[in-house]
């Protein structure tokens, strides 16, 4: 798996949000770098498990995908005589 790497904007947004549940949430300020640090850590530490189930929900549309196509093809086929 590659690295998990965020554009600046996205990671500007995402630390937005952080800020906002610790404080929302959880009643404390946290700074961009604090904000950041987990971002780096979520990614690092969790990110591979969300990687993994992106890749086995993309996995099972394939294969149901491809089952539909394996009909379509045999609604093609012609009588033989």
């Amino acid at each position: 798996m590659r690295e998990i790497k965020f554009s600046q904007d996205e990671k500007d947004r995402i630390v937005a949000k952080i800020k906002r549940y610790f404080d929302d949430e959880l009643g404390q300020e946290i700074g961009n770098f604090e904000a950041e640090f987990l971002i780096d850590f979520f990614a690092q530490e969790i990110g591979p498990s969300f990687y993994n189930s992106g890749l086995h929900d993309a996995h099972a549309l394939f294969t149901e995908k491809s089952e539909e196509i394996g009909y379509l093809v045999q609604e093609l086929e012609q009588a033989v005589d």
